[in-house]
């Protein structure tokens, strides 16, 4: 990455992605940045790109599949391969898609007044422990023609809802419009703070992720898995708190547009102190690294119920609301019952069946 010439940012989180530092990146003829927090080593990168107003990078083909977020501006993605057609498609702030392995992909900024900030995200890092040579993933001769041709629908339509195993709300796609705005979701019972939850597949891919949403002045369980889960802030103000088993404390303030990896098996949890539902996109590494969302396997070895979480965690929570003239939503059996139930009311969804907020 140094080799580059351009920012690598460490440490534990990116507090703002639209302004943290980037520099010119002359092969790319963009500016940008590395992000390597802890949790990510070896198997996940990120990076940003950022496109000057009115500009379009060079074509790049890529060996791997790759995630993309919108962290600001409006652009244009054209997507091709040998002996297929060129898909382009416009994107915005918040979006969310996927670029198949194996193809040319190219950026324009679609706006002449302000510049496009996108967030890139793959599993480089494990690819190279195989083989280290980067030339093998950049430009490489090998086409995936089949990952360009859907059977059904347009190629980059809009996600849909995938039959139900099991897990919930699953939507697949290579196009997630607007993740600040999603609101096809469902309650996530074992995780506390009366939250809701979306999983999101994409086509011929083991990348996915989930994106959680909670109420304000309420918290989610401790909780812990594998590394690699590289969390964006798509709405809402708060903080979340990091730690390894019987280790000292990580505070992690966030709002839009914030990043964060929680470290390999560290423990950690989500806090809104705003006024607004708060939301975090995890985009999961590879699936051998200890599964693909949120769900808790072994519950006493690796998720604190509230009633077994540290006093002072509560005590802060309160404080921080207190900071901005509000109140604790926490129900208080929350604290005396590991098996409290959240009401979620007569619906169990929100926004089944309605796509209005995502065209």
């Amino acid at each position: 990455m140094e080799a580059q010439g351009v920012p690598v940012h460490r440490g534990y989180f990116i507090e703002d992605l639209k302004t943290v530092e980037v520099g010119p990146w002359a092969e790319r003829e963009c500016n940008a940045a590395f992000i390597q927090v802890s949790g990510m080593e070896g198997v996940a990168e990120a990076r940003i790109t950022e496109i000057a107003p009115g500009a379009t990078v060079p074509p790049l083909k890529f060996a791997l599949d790759e995630l993309i977020y919108t962290i600001s501006g409006w652009g244009i993605a054209t997507v091709w391969t040998e002996g297929v057609p060129k898909h382009s498609f416009e994107f915005g702030p918040r979006s969310l898609f996927l670029i198949p392995r194996g193809c040319h992909r190219q950026f324009a900024n679609a706006r002449g007044d302000q510049t496009l900030r996108l967030l890139h995200n793959n599993y480089l890092p494990v690819a190279m422990s195989l083989e280290p040579d980067p030339g093998f993933y950049f430009n490489n001769a090998y086409p995936h023609p089949e990952l360009l041709q859907p059977k059904d629908d347009e190629l980059y339509a809009v996600a849909k809802r995938a039959p139900d195993l099991g897990r919930g709300a699953t939507w697949y796609g290579n196009f997630f419009t607007d993740m600040g705005a999603w609101d096809d979701l469902v309650p996530h019972r074992k995780r506390g703070g009366g939250g809701h939850v979306v999983d999101v597949s994409f086509p011929h891919s083991q990348m996915g992720g989930h994106m959680s949403v909670f109420p304000p002045g309420t918290y989610k369980k401790g909780h812990r898995h594998g590394p690699g889960r590289v969390i964006v802030i798509p709405a809402g103000e708060g903080y979340s708190i990091m730690w390894p088993e019987g280790g000292e404390k990580v505070i992690v303030p966030w709002h839009e547009g914030s990043m964060f990896t929680p470290p390999d098996r560290w423990f950690h949890q989500h806090f809104n102190v705003s006024v607004t539902p708060a939301r975090y996109l995890a985009l999961a590494p590879l699936p051998q690294f200890a599964g693909h969302s949120e769900e808790v396997v072994d519950r006493a070895r690796n998720q604190i119920e509230y009633p077994n979480e540290e006093s002072w965690i509560r005590e802060r929570f309160e404080e921080e609301l207190g900071k901005r003239g509000l109140e604790s939503l926490m129900p208080e059996e929350a604290y005396t019952n590991a098996d409290f139930k959240w009401g979620y009311g007569a619906g169990e969804e929100q926004g089944a069946g309605s796509r209005s907020r995502e065209g």
